[in-house]
């Protein structure tokens, strides 16, 4: 039996044009290269998964490239200078002997390749006095170092080094890059999936294309080689964006039983009441901004669930969502400290039922 490689591994970026949603920072790197004006020390700041220390190994690899093309040597395309790039593990490597041991290290020139490249993730968790003895050498590095330092905390890193280090903040991926990154995968590995599933795997990820994919391996242990939006939403314990619809229905109707009924069966499902409100305010907010023309691509659907958003929206004036949006954000606000959560969340239902019933209450 062959042993199984995880998608986030077996995927995993080895050039610029394969990074996912970072074009403004693999832009500027490759230009920087292309250019003869790299730094020697860069801080790449950002959330987990987010292509970070993947960056920085392309970084690593493609300055000893560059060099050795224009040195005129023939440069193998496979390459990859292993022994030139050093990692370490400030989590686990955060001492200050850590440290002086790497800077015993940086003075000796590479063998092979122009640079030695040294990358240093979850540099935060550096000691003080690591971080102290590591400011010179950083400051003046050797003509033949570079350092790539990574974070998810920047706001941890002391004033000293941030001054020494070009900086590059990595922001969240984009749900439509995800999902475009997700078909292909998917496509590479036989696996037939829909759109609006892809959708809610994204978002699930929350802006990690490393989630992303962790993610679309369990659905694929899960349904096997078709995964549906039914199959992620029973895996990943979801709550179905028809309760949403169902539920704005039913509020533009006044009808408060079937409000309740729903919530209710929400409960009984094994849902979280907290969950439900925030989902609804959501909801709510994708009915707003689909409800023009300008603001229609701000709503991060599938194209189905796009479509019913669409035609839902049209029943509901800017007044009413306006209001909406703000009753449910009252409640999640009280909601950790309400001693009845379950009676909050159905009287936010009963408030949100009486507006369409009394206009002038849309001003709660």
């Amino acid at each position: 039996m062959d042993n199984f490689i995880v998608s986030a591994r077996k995927y995993r970026p080895t050039d610029w044009d394969s990074v996912v949603g970072q074009g403004s920072i693999t832009d500027t790197l490759q230009n920087a290269i292309d250019k003869n004006h790299l730094a020697q020390a860069f801080l790449f700041c950002g959330p987990r998964g987010v292509g970070k220390t993947t960056t920085a190994r392309i970084l690593a690899k493609a300055v000893n490239k560059e060099a050795l093309s224009k040195d005129g040597d023939g440069v193998d395309e496979n390459e990859d200078f292993a022994f030139n790039i050093f990692e370490l593990d400030a989590a686990s490597n955060n001492a200050v002997d850590d440290i002086r041991n790497l800077i015993d290290q940086v003075r000796i020139p590479p063998q092979v390749g122009s640079y030695k490249v040294y990358i240093i993730d979850e540099v935060h968790m550096l000691s003080t006095a690591a971080f102290n003895a590591f400011l010179k050498t950083l400051e003046e590095p050797p003509a033949h170092a570079i350092f790539i330092l990574a974070t998810t905390e920047k706001h941890k890193i002391i004033p000293t080094i941030l001054s020494r280090c070009q900086v590059f903040d990595f922001h969240r991926i984009q749900i439509k890059d995800m999902v475009e990154h997700l078909k292909d995968v998917a496509q590479k590995e036989n696996v037939t999936a829909d759109e609006d599933a892809l959708h809610l795997i994204a978002e699930k990820a929350d802006g990690g294309m490393r989630d992303a994919l962790s993610i679309f391996d369990q659905m694929v242990s899960y349904s096997g080689n078709e995964i549906s939006y039914q199959d992620v939403i029973q895996n990943l314990n979801i709550l179905d964006y028809d309760y949403y619809f169902k539920t704005t229905d039913l509020i533009l109707d006044g009808n408060v039983q079937g409000l309740l009924n729903l919530f209710n069966e929400v409960l009984d499902n094994g849902f979280d009441g907290h969950i439900f409100i925030n989902g609804l305010s959501a909801h709510f907010r994708n009915l707003l901004v689909s409800s023009s023309d300008e603001t229609v691509k701000l709503l991060e659907a599938g194209d189905s669930i796009k479509q019913r958003y669409l035609d839902q929206a049209k029943s509901c004036d800017q007044d009413f969502l306006m209001a909406a949006i703000k009753l449910c954000t009252e409640c999640d606000f009280r909601y950790k400290s309400s001693k009845n959560q379950r009676l909050l969340v159905e009287l936010t239902l009963m408030q949100l039922a009486s507006i369409q019933k009394h206009p002038e209450k849309k001003n709660y």
